[in-house]
């Protein structure tokens, strides 16, 4: 009795872990699919719709110095004539997803290119660090970028 309720307790966990791991795997799925909308939105519409619609009503993006909170005060930003005629591309080359499923980050390296005054394109390489959190209704905002 006791070797049956062991082999029981043993078959439940693996169930259990097998359950988590196509959880997870189903959510970095969805954050990396999340990631290429997000890259495409910002190159057909622009940063500013980009960066509104994909962010968290309670998201903070790290620019330079200063910290920006929410939703509406990012869209501001990426509204300033600075932004008017970027090219901002971006792949995540590593996505991890919280046991739970429901929080996620990705980093990965961006392109950043603008026109100087003389309508010369000039790029900047860096690295980007993405907190993705799964909405009420399934789909992914960022919390912090």
């Amino acid at each position: 009795m006791i070797k049956q309720l062991i082999s029981i307790c043993i078959l439940l966990t693996a169930c259990s872990i097998d359950s988590n791991k196509s959880q997870t795997d189903a959510a970095r799925q969805e954050i990396i699919q999340t990631e290429k909308a997000f890259e495409t939105m910002a190159r057909e519409k622009g940063l500013a719709e980009a960066f509104s619609y994909y962010a968290d009503s309670a998201a903070t993006i790290n620019r330079g110095s200063s910290l920006v909170h929410g939703k509406d005060s990012i869209r501001l930003v990426y509204l300033s004539p600075r932004y008017h005629r970027v090219k901002l591309e971006w792949k995540p080359d590593f996505v991890e997803v919280a046991a739970s499923a429901d929080l996620g980050y990705t980093y990965g390296k961006y392109i950043f290119t603008t026109t100087d005054s003389t309508g010369q394109a000039v790029s900047s390489k860096g690295y980007f660090h993405t907190v993705w959190k799964k909405q009420a209704k399934g789909d992914w905002r960022f919390v912090w970028d």
